[in-house]
């Protein structure tokens, strides 16, 4: 332990001295003459399943390159945490494949399978059902994109909050590739490989392969089934194979693989409240409120997750002015945790959890242009089918908890954007959504509560979600735009429920309506670009996860209205040739309208909107980023950059903000605080290797200032005797090397 103290302040000392000549830098580069300025470069974005400028495009979008995601160490959902306007990405509490993504307010809480998200995830415009297995690395990523706002028009189910695109690099025919290594503290290492292999007839082929370990940052004591927590053990691979059949007809296929087996994070006793029973009594001296780096446990805790997926695209070029495009594909996955629920040597809470899923979906895509008229038609197909296993061990009792869920889904779109000048521009768009879903509940119990036969439900949900949007490009740097736009989430059915009767009665839709207005602004010289963005949400039975009081038993309300608002904005500045800074920030207010339920047991149903909070709304969210080149050298290019993200406070439940009822949770025994993290990375690039290679070393550090507040709650409730609450916390400080060898 003293060698890592050591090591921890070795690193400030080092953190503050880079960044001290990030800053000498930025004097230095904007001390130089505007005409050594570079420009920034010109993004193009599918965000409308066709190619178009990001300037142009009208909606709040924002582009991750492919050299900021190097530059960042971008692998996953989760590295983006709060790098676009009002977007948030954690990890479930008790996991590390499951993310809680928010975009302006919107969010699903529950990680549970049944449970449908709120923002839309895809992969080379595949569409990824669930939360578990979104923490996938995703290897040789070209392009991120994030769209907030509801996209129920070209993209549709469960987009409600927004969309998030990855978008990986096309083989390119030639023999040429990358390979790296990277090594940190509490043993991180990684390694990476790309290779694109030369073209053989009309076949281009490519593929990667990503591997990582890292100790867990929990020890854990003799006697404990494990020897330590939150450890990382995973392997990622990607296969791409593009058949240029004619210039007009192509085919891209897309193999994804990830195997995962590590340690869970540890569920941290955060409080309390003994009182008279002997068992809480013996657990209430394991809580503590700062993070633990020792721990005792007497669960075996661990993470198992197999995800492959298969992606074809056949693309025609029926003419210059026409394609039609089919996107088929086939994703599987299987989980199996075991989760110690209660951070403790004492068995009070402990839960497995067993899944398997598949999904299929068929596309189909007709984009044109006649004239002053763009136009985006398209078929849509997607089934799922899944199965949770959930047992539980409790201090009274266990379950056998399990579940079953599908969904068949099928919908048909169709956008037009018809230029009435060179300079305004009008766009309709409408989406027609028609979804089954299926439920099965089993439950048995000993100890507690009433067994739930084997009782199976089916239900079908149907929406229309309209778009329309008026464009005007003002000169040929500014563009606004106004737009108003429709979210569809279909409802569903209690996984978890904790009787027959619920089980089998269904939840209602969730409905949005957005309005949007924005500016796109580029300086003539292209070194400043600025995007701006207000919008209004009007959100009708909003899906809230309410945890009941009962082992094991989490439901899905419709809470009523709720309404979000707020402002974005997004810069970029190449103040000199050597200095590239950029601003994203966001403002959020989020509040109850109607929030339906009995203030305390026994009374009657009214609004209690005033009396609970909006979880996970932060109402600031900034990224700021400052990207220096020192010195050109003989022995490479010297570059800095410096990487802070800042997210103020939110709840982490929809609880009551003052404690009417005590038999419930309140709100703020389970608010985050604010909390900023600093990157920090020195790089010697562009290292000649050789007559065709380069080399790259990178000196990194991730929460530079070791920031470790708790970043996620788990609160059981009253209900669970003891308001026993456990806290997950903001990883330490990591540093190290990275070294790369491109060719």
């Amino acid at each position: 332990m003293s060698r890592v103290r050591d090591d921890g302040r070795v690193l400030t000392q080092a953190a503050t001295l880079l960044t001290s000549v990030l800053m000498l830098g930025a004097t230095h580069a904007l001390a130089q003459e505007d005409s050594t300025a570079g420009t920034i470069e010109e993004v193009v974005v599918t965000a409308q399943k066709r190619a178009q400028l990001l300037q142009d495009v009208p909606l709040a979008i924002s582009a991750i390159s492919t050299a900021q995601i190097e530059e960042r160490g971008i692998d996953n959902l989760l590295d983006l945490k709060a790098l676009a306007p009002n977007l948030m990405v954690s990890r479930y509490p008790n996991s590390n494949v499951v993310t809680q993504v928010a975009i302006r307010g919107g969010v699903t809480i529950n990680g549970a399978m049944y449970w449908e998200p709120s923002t839309g995830l895809y992969l080379d415009g595949v569409y990824l059902g669930k939360a578990v297995g979104s923490v996938f690395d995703v290897v040789d990523i070209e392009r991120i994109e994030v769209l907030r706002g509801p996209q129920g028009t070209l993209y549709g189910r469960n987009t409600m909050s927004g969309a998030v695109n990855f978008i990986t690099r096309a083989p390119t025919g030639e023999f040429q590739g990358h390979a790296s290594m990277e090594v940190g503290n509490y043993g991180h290492h990684v390694e990476k490989l790309s290779i694109d292999l030369p073209k053989v007839g009309i076949a281009r082929m490519s593929f990667g392969v990503r591997s990582e370990n890292r100790d867990g940052l929990v020890n854990l004591t003799p006697g404990s089934p494990d020897t330590e927590l939150d450890s990382r053990d995973k392997f990622g691979a990607r296969f791409a194979l593009g058949l240029d059949f004619s210039d007009n007809f192509t085919a891209d296929y897309r193999f994804d693989y990830t195997n995962v087996d590590q340690t869970t994070p540890f569920s941290q006793l955060y409080r309390v409240v003994p009182g008279s029973s002997p068992l809480f009594q013996s657990a209430a001296p394991y809580a503590s409120t700062d993070r633990l780096d020792t721990a005792s446990t007497n669960w075996p805790a661990y993470e198992k997750l197999k995800l492959t997926g298969h992606a074809l695209t056949l693309e025609w070029k029926v003419n210059e002015d026409n394609t039609l495009k089919s996107i088929t594909s086939y994703r599987d996955l299987h989980n199996d945790d075991s989760v110690d629920l209660d951070g403790t040597p004492l068995t009070i809470a402990t839960a497995n959890r067993i899944s398997d899923f598949d999904q299929r979906s068929q596309e189909l895509q007709w984009i044109g242009h006649a004239g002053r008229l763009d136009y985006v038609g398209g078929l849509y197909y997607y089934k799922d089918d899944g199965y949770t296993f959930n047992p539980h061990v409790f201090f009274f009792g266990t379950d056998s908890s399990q579940y079953g869920f599908g969904t068949e889904a099928k919908a048909a779109y169709a956008q037009l954007d018809f230029g009435i000048t060179e300079a305004l521009t009008l766009t309709g768009g409408l989406r027609w959504t028609d979804e089954d879903k299926h439920t099965l509940r089993y439950k048995t119990v000993t100890g507690f509560g009433a067994p739930i036969p084997r009782v199976t439900a089916e239900k079908s949900f149907s929406g229309t979600t309209p778009m329309a949007s008026v464009s005007w490009k003002v000169n040929d740097g500014l563009n606004v735009y106004v737009r108003y736009s429709e979210g569809f989430k279909s409802g569903g059915f209690q996984g978890e429920a904790g009787s027959a009767a619920e089980a089998v009665i269904p939840y209602d839709p969730e409905e949005q309506v957005t309005w949007e207005a924005g500016a796109k602004f580029a300086s003539a010289g292209g070194r400043l670009q600025v995007n701006t963005a207000v919008f209004h949400n009007d959100i009708e039975n909003m899906h809230v996860n309410r945890f009941t009081g009962l082992p094991g038993v989490s439901v899905i309300r419709n809470a009523g209205k709720a309404r979000t608002q707020g402002a974005e904005l997004e810069a970029i500045w190449i103040a000199a040739e050597a200095l590239r800074l950029q601003l994203s920030y966001g403002y959020l207010d989020a509040k109850w309208i109607e929030f339906m339920e009995a203030p305390a047991p026994g009374q009657p149903i009214t609004n209690v909107a005033n009396n609970r909070s909006f979880p996970h709304a932060p109402e600031h969210t900034v990224s700021l980023l400052a990207d220096a080149k020192f010195a050109k050298t003989a022995w490479g290019e010297l570059r800095g950059m410096a990487d802070y993200s800042y997210t103020s406070e939110f709840y982490a439940y929809p609880y009551q903000l003052t404690t009417v009822d005590p038999t419930r949770a309140t709100a703020g025994n389970t608010k985050v605080k604010g909390y900023g993290l600093l990157n920090l990375r020195l790089t010697l690039a562009d290292m000649p290797l050789g007559e065709s290679g380069t080399g790259e070393l990178a000196l990194w550090s991730r929460n530079v200032t070791d920031e470790q507040p708790p970043v996620n709650f788990i609160d059981f409730g009253p209900g669970f005797f003891a308001n026993y609450t456990l806290a997950y916390y903001q990883e330490p400080r990591t540093y190290g090397a990275t070294f790369t060898y491109r060719w």
